[in-house]
């Protein structure tokens, strides 16, 4: 346990929120876990897409609950919940998850609450030990949620088909796997004392001032102000480019001519972008501030989803990848630009209770992306999804725009 004294606690804390933050990013590689469900018990592509989409609703929902538990029960107790919650959903779903109803309830309601509460108390606690460094810290954790897919996607594939695994075990293996971690986690987590002396933030040349004098505001001044409201709708059509496409990365690549290992490892791509796309978004809010973050990340998002459209419609490997590459930038910026706006512009006092609630933008993500499955499956096309998505971003910009103060 790391005493919640001293400074120099801080870099293993870190690296202990890393560690849990990728296991629990393991709620990504869906496009990667769906398939044996389709080919074993035959679940439809709409029912498996609406269970991504519920997958999101529980993990904001667990989010949220783990912003108000935090306050009530401790760090521990909280992340020990989360872990139990998720090692039974994963267990139950490869032991008993034989139908659709079954998939809903221990995949998206056990393990998507447990991991959205998992989310929200590791990400507060570990900031609340770099007040001097938010972008880097949320940039790292991000990354490490990120990058799941692409370190464990592969692990899963290989115990898939491993003939003395196969998928079943594989989804109790990593139930264990992750209840053991994240109840280690909670063991080892504690916020910091008054007593510790964090550094002075430095304040750069270069990043960009925003014209407002910095405060706490509680959750309920927050969503009184009409900027969060802006902020949110914007996240949620940013956000809602990567959740649509992650929920069928691999179908939409082998659709323009991949081969189905390319594929796999195309998800692996993605990821590496989501990762990557997070230390960017942190590295550039540290250095240039929330303004010009959110302008790139928003940027980033419209060229995904224009030149996905672009590929889609003359059928291009090379753009869908780059597409893919792009997708995984912007949505990887996104929840570091969630967390960062938060505490920048309501604050860090209440910022658990605050992040939870803006951490909703994943729900409505997650409805667009059920919408844009049932555009695809109406239409038999990514044309239509990938048109509507462009609209999405170029709106976000216009809200993008126009938030200047809390």
């Amino acid at each position: 346990m790391f005493p919640d004294n001293k400074l120099s606690s801080r870099n293993g804390v870190l690296a202990t929120g890393v560690f849990a933050m990728l296991f629990s990013g393991i709620l990504y590689a869906w496009s990667i876990l769906k398939v044996p469900f389709k080919t074993d018990f035959g679940f439809s592509d709409s029912s498996l897409a609406f269970n991504f989409t519920l997958t999101m609703c529980f993990f904001c929902i667990g989010a949220f609950l783990g912003g108000r538990l935090f306050k009530i029960i401790g760090t521990k107790r909280t992340i020990i919940l989360a872990g139990i919650l998720v090692g039974i959903g994963f267990f139950c779903t490869g032991l008993i998850a034989n139908t659709v109803v079954l998939l809903y309830i221990f995949y998206a309601a056990f393990a998507g609450l447990g991991i959205g509460i998992a989310y929200n108390v590791i990400l507060s606690t570990v900031s609340a030990w770099f007040p001097d460094k938010k972008g880097f810290c949320s940039g790292m954790l991000m990354m490490a949620f990120g990058a799941s897919t692409l370190i464990l996607g592969k692990v899963i594939e290989t115990l898939f088909a491993a003939k003395a695994v196969g998928w079943q075990k594989t989804f109790m293996i990593f139930g264990v796997t992750l209840a053991f971690v994240l109840i280690f986690t909670g063991l080892i987590l504690k916020t910091p004392s008054n007593e510790v002396v964090f550094p002075v933030e430095k304040i750069r040349k270069k990043a960009i001032k925003e014209c407002f004098e910095a405060r706490d505001y509680s959750t309920a001044e927050m969503v009184r102000r009409f900027s969060f409201w802006r902020a949110l709708i914007c996240l949620v059509f940013l956000t809602a480019v990567g959740n649509s496409v992650i929920s069928f990365a691999r179908d939409l690549v082998i659709s323009v001519g991949a081969e189905a290992s390319l594929a796999t490892t195309l998800v692996g791509v993605l990821s590496i972008c989501n990762g990557l796309g997070r230390i960017f978004a942190g590295a550039l809010f540290d250095m240039k501030g929330r303004r010009a973050t959110m302008l790139a990340a928003n940027i980033i998002t419209i060229f995904a989803a224009g030149v996905t459209l672009i590929a889609v419609t003359i059928g291009s490997l090379p753009l869908c990848i780059t597409g893919l590459c792009l997708t995984g930038l912007s949505y990887g910026s996104c929840p570091t630009v969630c967390s960062a706006f938060t505490a920048a512009f309501y604050g860090q006092k209440h910022f658990p209770s605050n992040f939870s609630i803006t951490n909703f933008n994943l729900l409505g993500a997650a409805f667009i992306a059920t919408l844009s499955s049932n555009l695809f499956l109406s239409t038999n096309s990514y044309v239509a999804p990938f048109a509507m998505l462009l609209v999405l971003s170029v709106a976000a910009l216009g809200l993008n725009l126009s938030i200047r103060k809390p």
